[in-house]
């Protein structure tokens, strides 16, 4: 044995160097190490061991056999015959029960026909057969497969019928006792058809009860239902007596949900669960993908209407095309849930600002709730678009330059205060007693730049010795708002009238205002 493997390395290691040697004289050398002479079947293979071995896959030499051998192949593929029918035999190795190179005469199929037990393979031995001896149906020099399992090819010569009923003598006769004949199944309302005219009758017909035999499909097929009954007793209506596995259903014409996109790959129970009935298969999206809903049911139900059946994660939905209320700016950016807290078609409004914005209102409402007609969309606190000419309050002169929070304390801007003594009480020299109205006398282009006329701006005219008065000489007393000063001549002059006030107080009826001594004549 250590002198094979020695063998077995040299030869490898020669086949591994280019040039030391041919294929042919490799396969010479590996005969020196085959193990000995193979069975007479394989003789013509014995110097091509790459036809039954393949090197380093003990696996591989299965696959091997079985493209040689294909009948046994496709016994274990149908799962019939011997090989296909036996669950020991079907999974094994080949080499496992055919040993080859143990000499030419040496016997690798290794059958022990006393101990064969004919249940295992496509034509199990029932009535007389099972005392019929194995060469009277397996003739000499052929291989036992290719024994002829019809009754013609055996009892040829008991056909009393000449050939005139056909062949299928198990149509009629059964293996228990040739003279006794079966029922003609085609004369009954079950015609035989298919893979049924190939079941024996006791598969239907159980201890030769032949009245009162069902003929639904579950009746014998309920066992083999995959449904478990949830698609109905109705097998026909998607399978066929030919071939059970392969099925006629069309999801898209036979329902009202045909199969598109990734739909039509996905496996039936994926939708049809143990549990649920045919009639009750619910159809909408959201019964079956209503747990990865990442928008929590707050975009409704009907999925298709974003998301296509080819794709989950791609999306169809267009803001701008499939809503009134088109992203601009900042709104792109923003995040779905930000908007749509709720249910997204009914209780998301989002056309008005104040409905998302309501918290960053620092006015407190006093704007009102067009935030756009200051605000943008790109950024919420630069770029403010407002007039404030449009307001009550336009802005000239030294106010149209005043920084805002010189006025505005606070975002509540309607508080502010319009009066000029509500900026300006620290600048009114006169300490009100020309009157809260500054504007009466002062302009907005400088404080100091002021301009009154009192003949012109009020009912009483500063002529004769009133002229050059100061202010405060009649304006003494502080007052709120307009000025509201008598113009009697008693209300200055009652110290300087000698007459005690016997004369009344209409002291223009005598007097002038060039000099209050001065008394008119002719009157």
């Amino acid at each position: 044995m250590r002198l094979r493997k020695y063998i077995i390395g040299i030869l490898c290691g020669l086949f591994l160097i280019p040039g030391t040697a041919t294929a042919y004289q490799f396969n010479d050398l590996k005969s020196l190490v085959m193990p000995g002479p193979v069975s007479s079947a394989h003789v013509k293979y014995e110097k091509n061991c790459s036809e039954c071995h393949s090197p380093l896959d003990k696996i591989g030499q299965k696959t091997l056999c079985l493209e040689c051998h294909e009948n046994v192949g496709l016994d274990i593929k149908k799962q019939q015959g011997f090989h296909g029918r036996n669950p020991q035999v079907s999974p094994a190795e080949c080499k496992s029960c055919h040993t080859d190179h143990e000499g030419r005469d040496a016997d690798i199929v290794g059958l022990t026909r006393e101990t064969f037990d004919h249940k295992v393979t496509d034509f199990p031995l029932t009535g007389k057969h099972i005392e019929t001896t194995c060469d009277q149906c397996h003739v000499a020099n052929k291989k036992l497969h290719e024994a002829k399992t019809d009754c013609f090819s055996c009892h040829e010569k008991d056909d009393q019928h000449q050939g005139e009923m056909g062949k299928d003598c198990a149509s009629c006769h059964t293996t228990n006792l040739w003279p006794k004949v079966k029922f003609d199944h085609s004369k009954t309302k079950f015609p035989l058809k298919g893979s049924h005219e190939k079941v024996a009758c006791n598969s239907c017909h159980p201890d030769t009860r032949y009245k009162q035999t069902p003929t639904e499909c579950v009746a014998c097929h309920g066992g083999n239902d995959e449904h478990e009954g949830r698609f109905g007793q109705d097998c026909k209506s998607c399978h066929t007596e030919k071939d059970w596995k392969k099925t006629t259903f069309d999801h898209g014409k036979n329902t009202d949900f045909a199969l598109k996109g990734k739909h039509d790959t996905i496996d039936c129970e994926a939708c049809h669960v143990s549990t649920t009935p045919k009639k009750k298969v619910l159809t909408k999206c959201n019964d079956c993908h209503g747990d990865v809903d990442i928008h929590k049911g707050r975009n409704g139900v009907k999925c298709q209407e974003c998301h296509g059946e080819t794709d989950w994660g791609k999306t169809s939905f267009s803001h701008d095309k499939d809503t009134k209320y088109i992203l601009t700016g900042a709104h792109k950016d923003v995040d779905c849930f930000a908007c749509h807290r709720g249910e997204a078609k009914v209780g998301a409004k989002p056309r008005d600002c104040v409905d998302c914005h309501k918290a960053d209102d620092v006015h407190k409402g006093q704007m009102g709730l067009v935030c756009e007609n200051c605000h943008g969309e790109t950024t919420w606190s630069e770029k403010i678009n407002f007039d404030h000419d449009l307001t009550a309050f336009p802005l000239v002169g030294l106010h149209a330059i005043t920084a805002c929070d010189e006025c505005h304390t606070n975002q509540q801007f309607k508080d502010a205060k319009t009066d000029c003594v509500a900026c300006h009480k620290a600048d009114d020299s006169h300490k009100k007693s020309l009157g809260t109205d500054c504007a009466a006398c002062h302009n907005p282009n400088g404080w100091d730049f002021w301009q009154f006329d009192h003949n012109q701006q009020t009912k009483f005219d500063l002529d004769g010795s009133h002229t050059g008065l100061a202010c405060a000489a009649c304006h003494a007393v502080p007052t709120t708002g307009k000025i509201k000063l008598s113009q009697d001549c008693v209300d200055c002059h009652t110290a300087d009238d000698i007459h005690k006030g016997r004369f009344g107080t209409m002291c223009k009826r005598c007097h002038t205002t060039e000099n209050f001594k001065t008394i008119r004549i002719g009157r």
